[in-house]
């Protein structure tokens, strides 16, 4: 097998990957130490280790959860949220200006509908794409594969489960628009 053909180079690509795969189990225990390590400090100082994307510019509230750490991108001006959770198996870009509110969840993982399927261990990771000075609102949900345009407006407790065009509020479960900006 190809370094291309691992499940890991399968997860942060889009493709169906076994997450029982031992280098998948092992990053994620890995990056999941270091982000209890993070969460236990008093005074968090940015670890390129557990968080190799992020911009010196970009604050996090403790606590905060992640499955790796590797594939979020924290753009300059981001502010994270406390309990905010950032489930990256694949990438989560998050634009410059962008506020977090706290309890948020990002969700990028997806499992096959069929139970002998997830029992096995398949799922799939999609990329979540967050656009400039977008504001997300306390406990709102972003599912797997999801892009939100700049200047959007992400209503408190929103669930996100389809893309949220460029200078809309929208909220509800599921979120649906509310105005454009």
């Amino acid at each position: 097998m190809t370094q291309a053909d691992s499940n890991y180079q399968k997860m942060i690509s889009g493709q169906e990957y076994s997450y029982l795969d031992t280098e998948i189990m092992t990053l994620r225990a890995q990056q999941q130490e270091l982000n209890r390590r993070a969460n236990l400090s008093f005074d968090y100082q940015h670890d390129t280790k557990l968080l190799p994307h992020k911009s010196p510019e970009a604050i996090i509230a403790l606590p905060f959860y992640i499955s790796y750490g590797l594939h979020v991108h924290l753009d300059k001006r981001v502010y994270i949220n406390v309990n905010v959770t950032l489930q990256d198996n694949a990438p989560i870009y998050i634009g410059e200006n962008t506020m977090v509110g706290p309890n948020a969840q990002f969700y990028t993982a997806t499992h096959p509908l069929q139970a002998d399927r997830r029992i096995q261990g398949w799922e799939t990771a999609k990329a979540i794409h967050v656009g400039k000075n977008v504001w997300i609102g306390g406990g709102a949900i972003i599912l797997p594969g999801i892009t939100i345009g700049d200047d959007a407006v992400i209503g408190a407790g929103a669930v996100v489960s389809k893309d949220v065009p460029t200078r809309t509020v929208v909220a509800g479960n599921p979120a649906r628009i509310i105005k454009q900006l």
